[in-house]
């Protein structure tokens, strides 16, 4: 069945075999590598990077482990997101950037219930807890927050 999604090599080492996914909020963007050129607010959805079988366990063994972030170093150019059409050339019309802060809120709020399910003992699996550690993380991160957790 098509999920809508492209499945691209790992965003760590270009690996096309991949098998896990972590979607993050479009301003994930701009903390991976070589991710300043895009325009993370044309992104229309989720971001998702992809990791190969051993690579997704240095990023499990970093986050739950460690307590680390792995996101500076996955590429922006594996990375899958649909960019919204340019039409402002044509049309000379400019519009306004898009407003992501309800997504990131949402990713947030998410990721803390799966959090908190984690440590209430139930459990949430092992790619759901780093993927919102990943999303806490990172946003945080980008808001020059300190996070407890780290």
């Amino acid at each position: 069945m098509y999920t809508g999604k492209r499945e691209r090599p790992c965003c760590l080492c270009r690996n096309p075999e991949t098998v896990r996914r972590l979607d993050l909020p479009p301003r994930a963007i701009v903390a991976m590598k070589h991710g300043d050129p895009i325009a993370w607010r044309d992104v229309l959805g989720e971001v998702s990077i992809y990791f190969c079988e051993s690579d997704w366990e240095t990023v499990c063994d970093l986050v739950l482990e460690t307590g680390m972030n792995p996101i500076g170093q996955c590429n922006a150019a594996f990375a899958d997101f649909d960019l919204r059409s340019d039409f402002e050339a044509l049309t000379n019309d400019i519009r306004e950037r898009q407003d992501h802060r309800a997504r990131e809120r949402e990713a947030l709020a998410a990721a803390s219930e799966t959090v908190e399910a984690f440590e209430n003992g139930e459990g949430p699996g092992e790619q759901a807890l780093v993927e919102a550690r990943v999303v806490q993380w990172t946003l945080a991160d980008l808001r020059g927050e300190v996070t407890p957790d780290r």
